[in-house]
């Protein structure tokens, strides 16, 4: 049975294209490995953000489904640092209690005061969703921080990449016409494959980082989503269970205001006047 060979892969043009890379050449290529190592710190460290965050926000949705009431782990003081959800629950609750009792950090006699708390209005309520819209708010910026950086790198090192190719071609055409009319493809190749390198270091450089700026942002629009969405059906949890809609009664008017019970008198004309007097007598 013949052996089966395996192809390797031809890298005889890089190496031969990095023997002659000019200095020009270097300097771009170590300003692209500076922006590849900056790019893959930023995605690892967005990756493991958003890990650690949709595992703690599920632990929290889980304690707060599971509670017997909507500020049960608010006075439980149950923390969840890395969960988003949790820290637009706890700007609400922190509002809430606030026009509640009077104070927006639990105390001791604060489930006694609670159980003793009449209902806040519809203006109070409106409150409350400011404080968690801007709780949504921080959470996305929190989320978003430091994409821009990804967005730099896949954008810069193309073009970075494209101008060491281009600065090493026009080198390379000085150094055909130095040469004098003796030059040949022996004199070009050289030159040519140098100043291809930068391109390729800079497309290496940017693919990776645009896949992975692209599965970042679809990551965190659909937490962010889920954001508007639990702060959506806790500020409903909370405007029936605390908000007072009742309104109140429209006042009767007063029968002075209604004028006199009376029948209006009925004016007539002289000649129903006559008649009638004729009538009578």
């Amino acid at each position: 049975m013949d052996a089966v060979t395996i192809p390797e892969f031809n890298t005889t043009g890089l190496r031969f294209g990095l023997e002659y890379s000019t200095l020009v050449a270097w300097i771009i290529v170590a300003l692209l490995g500076l922006l590849s190592i900056s790019s893959w710190a930023v995605m690892l460290s967005k990756l493991r953000l958003l890990v650690k965050s949709t595992r703690a926000s599920r632990e929290f949705l889980k304690e707060f489904r599971d509670s017997f009431h909507p500020l049960a782990l608010f006075q439980t003081r149950e923390r969840f640092d890395l969960s988003p959800l949790y820290h637009i629950y706890h700007a609400a609750c922190r509002e809430l209690s606030y026009y509640l009792v009077g104070e927006d950090e639990p105390g001791t006699s604060f489930a006694s005061r609670l159980q003793g708390a009449g209902r806040i209005t519809s203006s109070q309520m409106g409150a409350v969703q400011n404080a968690m819209e801007r709780a949504v708010a921080e959470a996305s910026l929190r989320l978003e921080g430091r994409l821009g950086v990804v967005a730099t790198v896949l954008t810069a090192a193309p073009f970075l990449g494209l101008l060491g190719t281009v600065w090493g071609v026009m080198d390379s055409f000085g150094a055909i016409v130095e040469a004098g009319e003796g030059a040949g493809l022996e004199s070009l190749a050289p030159g040519v494959s140098a100043a291809l390198v930068t391109t390729v270091v800079g497309l290496l450089v940017a693919i990776p980082s645009m896949v992975g700026y692209n599965y970042l942002v679809n990551r965190i629009r659909e937490m962010i989503v889920r954001l508007d969405n639990f702060a959506s059906e806790l500020s409903g949890l909370l405007d029936r269970q605390f908000v007072d809609h009742r309104q109140a009664a429209d006042e009767l008017p007063s029968l002075g205001g209604m004028g006199s019970a009376s029948m209006p008198s009925i004016s007539r004309s002289p000649s129903q006047s006559a008649a009638a007097s004729g009538v009578a007598s």
